[in-house]
């Protein structure tokens, strides 16, 4: 018969044991991958900014730059209300411009009280402008207008939408592709609201992913489902509706919010964020009204796999389809390679895209 005490010693040694071994480390994200879509494969080893105009039609202009390349693609990138300082969203757009395009920023907005409604017009003097600039060769790269992409994140998916509804009209380039991500709102209080274009007008053929997050408390899906249903004209197997989904298997989490497209560094030694023309103060309200909206948000300190596996990714094969004829397969059709997130440091594959066809 077994005594008490070879009982409680047994036990007392396994307590022991695992007091002492190291705590399991918690798994890591995934990094960035070296080549492909989202990777840091990159044609050009610097990037030049160049501002021009004034007000609420100011815009900047990104050119990929060590080697110049002669001619470069166009991609017009529409920024979230308020984020007039391209530093919020610079790793992604150095990335894009690294990979062998222009970036146009337009600012769209003089301040915080420029009505909504002057949004769009001013988007589209701004574009128009810069692209007269750049094709006069001032800068000595010709930009190729066959091949331009509109891109936005809040707001600005809106705005990416209606530039490419209305391009045809507005003599800007016929849009090749475009990716609205995390677009919002066209509901709400009039003051605070964008409206569409007719959306029926972007031509076929062009590619469109609409892009939501489960965790976007502050526009949530409306809008990329209705871009998603009113671009008539595009037919089903040329555009997606898709959802980035939060996964906190490790740390730090991966949070789909509202905050998740924007990346305020590429590289480490960066320098540091550009003030812009509304200084401090306007950064501080920005944030304070963000927190309020926002309460459940990760702060955003640079990219991570939501960006390279999901945005950044989903973006580059989506122009290279437009562009290129390849690597459509991490853009579009809801297959396994538009799907993956990549997989944490312990080999469990990251929540992956949730992809549909028909939202």
């Amino acid at each position: 018969m077994l005594s008490l005490r070879s009982i409680l010693l047994p036990v007392a040694f396994c307590g022991y044991l695992l007091a002492s071994s190291p705590a399991i480390a918690a798994a890591t994200p995934p990094s960035q991958p070296a080549s492909g879509p989202g990777g840091a494969q990159y044609a050009h080893a610097a990037v030049e900014e160049r501002e021009a105009g004034e007000g609420a039609t100011a815009y900047t202009i990104f050119l990929p730059a060590s080697p110049r390349p002669a001619e470069a693609p166009v991609v017009v990138f529409t920024h979230g209300w308020g984020a007039t300082d391209p530093g919020t969203y610079r790793g992604w757009i150095d990335h894009i411009v690294r990979r062998g395009n222009i970036v146009i920023f337009p600012r769209y907005q003089n301040n915080l009280r420029t009505p909504t409604a002057d949004f769009t017009p001013n988007a589209v003097a701004a574009v128009k402008n810069a692209l007269s600039r750049l094709s006069s060769d001032v800068f000595g790269i010709k930009p190729r207008l066959d091949r331009v992409a509109y891109l936005g994140h809040s707001v600005g998916g809106l705005l990416a939408a209606n530039l490419a509804a209305l391009a045809a009209r507005e003599g800007l380039p016929p849009p090749r592709a475009v990716m609205c991500t995390e677009p919002g709102k066209t509901t709400g209080p009039e003051r605070a609201r964008v409206a569409l274009a007719d959306l029926g007008s972007i031509p076929a053929g062009t590619l469109l992913l609409a892009i939501a997050g489960d965790a976007d408390r502050m526009v949530g899906d409306g809008d990329a489902r209705r871009i998603f249903a009113e671009t008539t004209n595009i037919r089903p197997a040329d555009k997606n509706f898709i959802l980035m989904r939060s996964d906190d298997h490790g740390t730090p989490p991966l949070v789909a919010d509202h905050r998740a497209p924007t990346a305020p560094s590429g590289e480490a030694g960066r320098a540091p964020e550009r003030q812009g023309p509304f200084g401090g103060r306007l950064r501080e309200r920005l944030e304070a009204r963000r927190n309020a909206d926002e309460r459940s948000s990760s702060p955003r300190t640079g990219p991570d796999a939501l960006d390279w596996y999901g945005t950044w990714k989903l973006f580059d094969a989506l122009t290279d389809a437009a562009f290129y004829g390849r690597n459509r397969q991490y853009a579009l059709g809801n297959t396994g390679e538009q799907r993956f997130m990549g997989v944490w440091s312990d080999g469990q594959p990251v929540r992956d895209l949730a992809v549909t066809l028909a939202p």
